[in-house]
């Protein structure tokens, strides 16, 4: 064990990478569908949270210890949500070459990158909204984009790392009387002769 955290929280906390990297695989790339990624978000702390005291066999407590393995947990988790969504926002923000299905009018004609993001959305009729938040160029548009989406890491980030608090105080509060069942009994005294 190490002195703050139990090495069951460290190895919970790369279970927790990896579960950020399978759902934002799953709904960030393969089937993009943003919003179930950050509804993902609370529930995955929960289950790293317990599963960080579960896997350090932490029944019973102390809490001050079953509390840090949780935030330990969570933090690595929600720091990986984090940094997943960022990164997969800039992949498509910089790759963006205005392609678009025909249905949609074709390709937009546009420079590479922040430019062709700004036309698509303009494509989309959010002109006015834009307007309406001072937003008339690209680089305005860059800077509200990137505001919004390191709003949104930061929502990951707090809303992963209060589940996995709310988690290891579930733990906490459900494996009080495991202690003292999972102590092993006293062997009885060998008789005398």
């Amino acid at each position: 064990m190490t002195r703050f955290i139990d090495r069951g929280a460290i190895t919970a906390s790369w279970v927790g990478v990896g579960m950020a990297v399978t759902i934002a695989g799953s709904f960030l790339l393969i089937i993009p569908i943003e919003p179930v990624y950050w509804y993902l978000a609370l529930p995955a702390g929960l289950l790293i949270g317990y599963y960080a005291n579960a896997r350090s066999q932490r029944a019973g407590g102390p809490w001050l210890r079953i509390v840090a393995n949780a935030l330990f947990a969570g933090v690595v988790t929600g720091l990986t949500f984090a940094i997943l969504l960022l990164a997969v926002k800039g992949l498509f923000f910089v790759a963006d070459d205005g392609y678009r299905d025909a249905s949609l009018g074709g390709r937009l004609t546009c420079q590479p990158g922040a430019a062709c993001v700004y036309e698509r959305y303009l494509a989309a009729g959010q002109g006015p909204a834009f307007e309406a938040h001072g937003i008339t160029d690209v680089d305005s548009f860059t800077s509200f984009y990137w505001n919004q989406q390191l709003s949104t890491a930061g929502l990951l980030f707090a809303l992963t790392t209060a589940g996995a608090l709310i988690g290891g105080v579930t733990f906490g509060f459900t494996n009080r009387r495991r202690a003292a069942a999972s102590a092993a009994p006293e062997m009885p005294a060998a008789p005398r002769v």
